[in-house]
């Protein structure tokens, strides 16, 4: 590999670290798990691995990353009496690692607008609260502090 497509796959790693810090950065900025340091790490090592798999000649490196963020998802949903957590964070991970994959394809124009696209879904959680918390009245069920907000502040829903 020249010098030259070293430096090309460089770019796009870094484009993907950068691309994962942004959704990070709202995970972050919203107190939930994943911020901008796992983020960018999840979108990073997703694009390098895809790399790899192209330079090699075998996709099955990347189908692996799906396998893997999928595990690496699962280990952050947890169950409590209060209910299940983490589902969107771990839906998050997953789709940073898509991000990632879109870099290491050469579909940075995807990878960008995927990215843009996740930020303005995750930032609709103050609606998709509202939305919960007004549909637990309609139907008449109580709704107290603790549904609300986690110990951190952040919205208890994810």
């Amino acid at each position: 590999m020249s010098n030259a497509d070293q430096l090309e796959l460089v770019a796009r790693l870094l484009l993907a670290l950068a691309l994962g810090a942004a959704i990070g950065l709202e995970r972050e900025f919203r107190g939930h798990q994943a911020g901008i340091r796992t983020s960018a790490l999840v979108c990073f090592g997703a694009a390098a691995f895809a790399e790899v798999s192209g330079t090699l000649g075998d996709s099955r490196v990347a189908a692996g990353v799906v396998q893997g963020i999928g595990f690496l998802g699962a280990g952050l949903i947890f169950q409590s009496r209060q209910g299940v957590s983490g589902v969107t964070t771990a839906a998050t991970v997953w789709v940073i690692a898509s991000v990632g994959l879109l870099v290491a394809s050469d579909l940075w124009l995807a990878a960008l607008l995927a990215t843009g696209a996740v930020i303005v879904l995750l930032e609709l959680s103050p609606v998709s609260d509202w939305v919960y918390r007004h549909g637990r009245v309609h139907r008449g069920e109580p709704v107290h502090e603790t549904q609300e907000r986690d110990p951190r502040g952040a919205p208890g829903r994810e």
